[in-house]
């Protein structure tokens, strides 16, 4: 997967926004307003941060060598993922999914209505 079908893909879900609020090179997709996905344009090889679920993300650190505590994000509950090839395009589309669906779990309910009614 490349940064052009990463970025269709987040941007092809409900309430998706992109933006560069840190600088020229950071591009942070939001939902509703909260951070669910970010990646360095200028990294190579190309990789991206997702949330995940605590357990989750250890798990998936020690059977995948290209997932790894979240570069400048809280370790707990964010990973980086490489996209260095080994990974299948459906896992990494699994783990975006996985990464939007907590952050709309939190939500406040005014949020999620409005989301739903989008």
């Amino acid at each position: 997967m490349n940064i052009e079908a990463f970025r269709d893909y987040c941007l092809a879900k409900k309430g998706v926004t992109e933006a560069f609020p840190f600088d020229e090179s950071t591009l942070v997709f939001k939902v509703m307003g909260k951070m669910f996905a970010l990646t360095g344009l200028d990294r190579i090889p190309f990789s991206v941060n997702l949330k995940c679920d605590p357990e989750r993300a250890i798990e998936l650190r020690e059977y995948h060598p290209e997932i790894a505590p979240g570069y400048h994000m809280s370790k707990t509950h964010w990973n980086t993922i490489n996209f260095s090839g080994s990974l299948t395009a459906d896992m990494i589309y699994e783990l975006i999914d996985h990464s939007y669906d907590l952050v709309v779990s939190g939500l406040p309910k005014k949020a999620k209505q409005e989301l739903e009614n989008l």
